[in-house]
């Protein structure tokens, strides 16, 4: 394992959630963590936790002006960039063909799939130049299997950044970049208080946890250079979309 002291990661959607675990982690590792989301408060609150380690650049990935403007603005400050994380992304309640708007489809689209996709344009030729680099981009089990429970917006999306992830292996591993899709099942994020059916704590506290997913990223992050984790898939042990399956083979 290579150790990450001194490097630099970009997290964005690192207010909350997987993003914000994923920042302290890498933090915890050494690593200086350089914090996006759209709100300001809740990057400070999660800077302050991990200490000097940690900066904030608020943004909007869906804003691609803004998003080469903060990378720019990374790289004049650290004059690297090691590992970008590319964990913003929504969904909205009214998501199915019946009910979503062409406006909600817009904004999913805009912030899980292009953001991402500017964000890793923005360092991509630095990476290059570096001749070393990590992206991970914070995918879904909807990536990977199709779902009426995450939509037609947010499960297009994640499935869009699985074919992402790989076509940077296959053009820029050459340069030293590895790309890695990671794929959880349902995690306890805010993101599931926009489910047009609730979830209980007590089913909450049964799945993937934020910070089970910020060990991860660590993990994937301290790989030396030459190993590649395409794609990994997270799922809990009690998997909900496995429980009615489950059940017709009870004795």
């Amino acid at each position: 394992m290579r150790s990450l002291n001194g490097k630099v990661a970009w997290v964005t959607g690192a207010g909350t959630g997987i993003g914000a675990a994923g920042a302290k982690a890498l933090a915890a590792a050494g690593m200086h963590v350089v914090l996006s989301g759209r709100r300001a408060a809740p990057l400070e609150e999660i800077a302050e936790t991990i200490g000097a380690a940690a900066s904030v650049e608020a943004l909007d990935v869906s804003d691609k002006s803004a998003v080469f403007e903060v990378a720019r603005r990374i790289i004049e400050r650290h004059k690297r960039v090691d590992v970008l994380v590319n964990s913003a992304g929504i969904n909205v309640k009214s998501r199915n063909w019946h009910n979503v708007t062409l406006e909600d489809w817009e904004r999913v689209i805009r912030i899980d799939l292009d953001g991402a996709f500017y964000c890793t344009k923005a360092v991509l030729p630095t990476m290059i130049e570096q001749g070393d680099g990590l992206i991970v981009n914070i995918s879904s089990w909807a990536g990977r299997y199709v779902s009426v429970v995450t939509g037609p917006g947010y499960t297009a999306a994640k499935h869009a950044m699985n074919a992402m992830n790989e076509s940077l292996n296959m053009e820029h591993g050459i340069h030293g970049i590895r790309a890695c899709a990671i794929c959880p099942g349902e995690v306890a994020t805010p993101i599931l208080d926009n489910r047009p059916v609730p979830v209980s704590d007590e089913d909450k506290a049964k799945m993937v946890q934020s910070e089970d997913c910020g060990d991860v990223i660590r993990f994937v992050a301290e790989l030396p250079p030459h190993v590649c984790i395409n794609e990994l898939v997270i799922s809990p042990t009690w998997n909900r979309g496995y429980i009615a399956q489950a059940r017709t083979l009870a004795p």
